[in-house]
């Protein structure tokens, strides 16, 4: 135990050394992954965002179907509720939808109403829901082969438009995570090495009293790591700022504009994900870096 915690000490007293001995190139190294981080985390929040948002147009998208003149819905329910993808379907009555439809309208005598329009003008209409968005399109070309249906609507270009957008978001995302990526590697990579030529003579001496190449260049590793660990705590500083000012410039909206956030925002659990996942990525990076850097030293 005394050995682990002299060791543990050792690594710690040369890493931040090493870190100390970096100057302003740290600064470099932690900025650069906090970009990366800040746009990726920005990104996947968002692409979850969308994938909620979809989701509650999914729960709240109704495909409406009219029926022919004569035809009672709950005749057509049993049909239309055993087909691929309907995960359930409501009949409303003609006179159920014209007794609504006057309401809305403001007319309080719906007898006169329906007097002076000779009858009820309705027909009968079925409320169906689909199992997912992307089995709304299909459902509504079979709710309209069905025989007794005269029409079928569905709000399906929001639908795909706000997919589009999830789809174009991702792609964008991974070139623009990729590229920073890279640069960030590379930082890291030339931060490190700068801080092994620094301690090149500590270095030789190590070598020479019998110090393996691995515990020598471990606390330059955890260095870098540093860097990853660092930048990800920074960025998730900020993407948690941004979203709480949004939260607020969003509750000064209308009741639309609500209906919308409540719609985008993400589960507990990926709130708790999140920071893992910029911690877990920061930390490869950083690792990356410092091995390069390491790994082009120790060969020389």
């Amino acid at each position: 135990m005394v050995q682990f915690l002299t060791k543990l000490d050792y690594l710690l007293r040369e890493t931040l050394l090493g870190l100390r001995r970096g100057g302003w190139m740290n600064w470099a190294a932690i900025s650069t992954v906090t970009v990366l981080l800040f746009l990726f985390g920005t990104s996947l929040r968002a692409s979850w965002q969308l994938e909620g948002l979809l989701n509650q147009f999914g729960s709240q998208l109704e495909v409406s179907v009219y029926l022919d003149t004569g035809v009672q819905a709950e005749t057509l329910k049993p049909i239309v509720a055993a087909l691929p993808g309907v995960v359930d379907a409501q009949a409303v009555s003609k006179e159920v939808a014209w007794a609504a439809l006057v309401k809305d309208l403001g007319v309080s005598d719906i007898n006169g109403a329906t007097k002076q329009l000779d009858g009820n003008p309705l027909v009968d209409q079925l409320k169906v829901k689909a199992r997912s968005p992307q089995d709304v399109p299909t459902v509504a070309q079979a709710l309209a082969k069905v025989e007794g249906v005269d029409e079928v609507q569905y709000v399906d270009e929001a639908v795909q438009r706000v997919s589009q957008l999830n789809r174009g978001l991702s792609w964008i995302s991974l070139t623009v995570t990729t590229l920073l990526t890279l640069t960030a590697i590379a930082v890291i990579t030339t931060t490190i090495r700068l801080i092994v030529m620094s301690r090149k003579r500590e270095i030789e001496v190590m070598q020479l009293v019998g110090a393996t190449t691995s515990w020598i260049y471990l606390p330059f590793i955890l260095q870098g790591v540093a860097f990853g660990l660092a930048g990800a705590v920074l960025s998730w500083g900020l993407i948690s700022s941004i979203q709480h000012f949004l939260n607020g410039l969003l509750a000064q909206q209308p009741e639309f504009v609500q209906f919308l956030a409540s719609g985008v925002q993400i589960s507990p659990l990926r709130m708790v994900l999140l920071p893992l996942i910029l911690l877990g990525f920061g930390g490869s990076v950083g690792v990356m870096g410092s091995l390069f850097a390491v790994r082009r030293i120790a060969v020389k």
